[in-house]
């Protein structure tokens, strides 16, 4: 039978960029004419967005926000090391890079083998250098298991499970950075290039009715009054039962088999209703606090309508592994919150352990 870990992360893109970046988020959404400039004024801001926004536009505030982060990274990468994975599952989501125009999945199973990624391409984009100090095109070679992704999609076929699966990536586009950087930050010290366990990816359309409409990520007001939805992403029960569904086809298996759920919780710049300024933290609080009480049902109850007005589209991801942790009776035994206002969304860690 096989044996499990459960891990969340986040693989926030700018803790790849230097402290002076970090903050670059909020200050390009600052620069949105059609927000109106009284709620632009830090003096309006709540004290502790002021407080990290302080004198210098978030940088000491960065330095802290990286150190908090780099803590629970680390975490979770000694757990992984103590428990010796054969493979590391990923749930993480495609932000306009396989998924396109073309077609839109649900939920892919990316039966790769070896890549070679270049991890800053996204920062290189926005005009951030690494954190590394690293060559801007540098790149690492992220480890698949073709023969474990096809028996994974063909036994959630089997089982009735509709997924789509991908013998390679889409020319002429990023690789999904939600999977890059889970091995990028799991690695943190060496910048990803020594990450010693294979990837298999399963990405999920978490933008759902934004994926094509935002292109899967950020938008001025002014692009979005009219905008033309798409239809919408999976529903946040849909996803509990797609990593239910992955936990009951490999637990025949003799595998060891870390499953992991890669992103932050709320991102700012989804939450139209707040105008894009800060992650929505009463929402996010409130799944937080079900969550480690291990109220299941809670989040099974969540609706697509409620992801979306909190801009909690990633979360799809963490849904996927508790739906896993459920079908497995699997206890958490750590996690932590890191709260922000200037970072663009909550991070959230955690560890599960003991099965029933």
């Amino acid at each position: 039978m096989a044996e499990f870990l459960g891990l969340g992360l986040t693989h926030y893109p700018l803790l790849a960029g230097t402290d002076e970046h970090m903050a670059g988020l909020l200050r390009w959404t600052l620069t949105d004419p059609d927000i109106p400039a009284e709620l632009k004024d830090p003096a309006t801001w709540p004290a502790r967005m002021q407080q990290e926004w302080g004198d210098d536009g978030g940088v000491a505030a960065a330095a802290r926000h990286r150190a908090e982060l780099r803590e629970g990274l680390a975490r979770t990468r000694k757990e992984l090391d103590a428990f010796r994975p054969d493979f590391v599952l990923v749930w993480g989501d495609d932000q306009y890079e396989n998924f396109r125009e073309e077609v839109v999945p649900p939920f892919c199973v990316l039966a790769y083998g070896d890549t070679e990624v270049e991890p800053f391409e996204l920062m290189n984009n926005r005009g951030s250098p690494n954190a590394w100090g690293r060559p801007d095109h540098m790149t690492f070679t992220l480890k698949g298991d073709r023969s474990v992704s096809r028996r994974l999609a063909d036994g959630l076929l089997n089982e009735g499970f509709d997924v789509a699966y991908s013998y390679a990536k889409r020319e002429n586009a990023p690789f999904p950075h939600a999977i890059a950087n889970t091995q990028l930050f799991l690695d943190y010290d060496n910048a990803g290039t020594e990450f010693p366990y294979p990837i298999v990816p399963i990405t999920v359309n978490c933008y759902g009715q934004h994926a094509i409409a935002r292109r899967g990520g950020l938008a001025r007001f002014a692009e979005i009054r009219d905008e033309q939805l798409d239809p919408v992403g999976p529903s946040p029960a849909r996803c509990m039962d797609l990593g239910a569904a992955v936990a009951r086809t490999l637990a025949g298996t003799d595998s060891r088999v870390a499953l992991v759920a890669s992103s932050s919780w709320s991102h700012a710049f989804l939450v139209d209703k707040d105008w894009h300024l800060r992650p929505d933290t009463a929402a996010d609080r409130r799944l937080y606090d079900a969550f480690v009480r291990g109220d299941t049902d809670s989040w099974r109850a969540v609706t697509g309508t409620e992801i979306v007005d909190a801009g909690q589209h990633e979360m799809l991801n963490w849904f996927c592994l508790v739906g896993a942790m459920k079908e497995l009776g699997m206890t958490l035994d750590w996690s932590t919150f890191v709260e922000t206002d200037v970072f663009n969304s909550n991070k959230v860690f955690a560890v599960y352990g003991e099965q029933s």
